[in-house]
């Protein structure tokens, strides 16, 4: 999955819209996506907020600046962000970008037998989301994370980091000082733990990582600071547990608030979610040149706002925008409309990876059990990404006990 620019959650942090963006929506409706979608979800490509940023909600002109085949826009990445600035160069991003594909590719074939006992051992008969997805999403996924070899303190550190920091609203649940001082522990700790792996060689076999540690060690080379490593590491882990996770609650909520789950196909559903409710929703550039996109001016002194949340709602591209319809992908709809993963050289390298995930636990939530949801509210949680609201999940068996599924 692919982040929004942010200092810990490359992968998937949006920028909170400001009140200057939405102050126009109706008292009655505190959602500030609700409240975004009313205001500026009427079909236009670009539009200037309030608050003077440009937003870019239509598909051609979202490409456009992801593209930026004509260059108008500084060149970023918004998963190799650090706190210093963006890691790189190119070519380190690509290999690195490859080889976790590679690692996460052959971790999914080597477990996928393994998906249908974790989901009855973890989701059934009651789950509470959105936490259940991404706690899945981690276990399954826990050796390609961290390696067996790797040190037990690490290992829990990096458990920590989710609970305290990938899990929506964990950042609310613990103080600023609090906070403070476990980044300072976790981040020395993988520190450490590069300039071992960097002492000691390659893993198991020749240039074969034996995780995504090893990747952003092999791929950094010997001169990178183990802290700007580090924090790559971090956005993998935001990557694949964050994003990935919330991608699955979303599928899971709308599928089970629906009506016969069962009956469309498990790509439908994923990428229905993805369109209604896209975890990276918010894509910011710089420009550095001054152009016109869509009859819109931008100057070099402009923040534009790539929102795919609304491209993926445009009325002029989608039947319906608004609705659940899983069986419009039975026919494939206008892919240039469809960008959860970003779009342009700096798009998510592992999409292919988190879809097929996805799809094979939705499968085995709808097509193997009876699924039924119970929410606790409609609006999204805002936070390091785009978060389904608070609901908890029944999977009820579909054959007598003991008849096997």
């Amino acid at each position: 999955m692919k982040p929004s620019r942010g200092r810990h959650n490359r992968l998937s942090r949006p920028r909170r819209p400001s009140a200057a963006d939405t102050h126009h929506a109706p008292a009655d409706r505190p959602d500030p996506l609700a409240r975004l979608i009313e205001k500026y979800g009427d079909g236009r490509d670009v539009c200037r907020a309030d608050s003077g940023r440009v937003w870019v909600t239509g598909a051609e002109a979202a490409r456009e600046v992801l593209g930026n085949r004509r260059q108008w826009y500084v060149e970023t990445s918004d998963f190799f962000h650090t706190r210093h600035g963006v890691f790189g160069p190119r070519s380190a991003q690509i290999e690195i970008g490859r080889a976790a594909r590679v690692l996460l590719q052959r971790q999914l074939a080597a477990r996928r037998h393994e998906l249908a006992a974790l989901v009855e051992s973890r989701l059934a008969p009651l789950s509470r989301w959105p936490d259940a997805g991404n706690l899945l999403v981690c276990e399954h996924l826990d050796d390609v994370l961290l390696c067996r070899a790797a040190p037990a303190s690490l290992r829990d550190a990096v458990v920590g980091v989710v609970h305290r920091a990938v899990l929506a609203g964990a950042r609310q649940r613990h103080s600023a000082l609090s906070r403070r001082h476990f980044r300072r522990a976790v981040m020395r700790a993988l520190a450490e733990e590069i300039t071992a792996r960097r002492t000691a060689g390659p893993g198991e076999g020749p240039g074969e990582p034996r995780d995504l540690l090893d990747v952003v060690v092999a791929g950094g080379g010997r001169t990178t600071d183990p802290g700007t490593l580090a924090e790559v590491y971090l956005s993998f882990l935001f990557a694949t547990v964050g994003s990935v996770g919330f991608a699955l609650g979303w599928a899971v909520y709308l599928a089970g608030t629906h009506p016969r789950p069962a009956e469309h196909a498990p790509r439908w559903v994923v990428r229905e979610a993805l369109r209604l409710w896209p975890v990276a929703w918010l894509f910011t550039r710089t420009p550095h040149v001054a152009h016109e996109l869509a009859g819109v001016p931008v100057g070099t002194g402009d923040a534009v706002d790539v929102c795919t949340l609304l491209v993926h709602r445009d009325p002029g591209q989608w039947d319906r925008p608004h609705a659940y319809l899983p069986g419009r992908w039975e026919s494939p709809p206008p892919e240039p409309a469809f960008l959860p993963f970003g779009y342009g050289p700096h798009s998510c390298t592992g999409a292919a990876v988190a879809l097929e995930l996805l799809e094979d636990l939705i499968r085995i939530i709808t097509c193997d059990w009876h699924l039924s949801v119970t929410a606790e509210g409609i609006a999204p949680q805002l936070g390091p990404a785009l978060a389904p609201p608070r609901f908890t999940a029944e999977l009820g068996t579909r054959v007598p006990a003991g008849e096997g599924r």
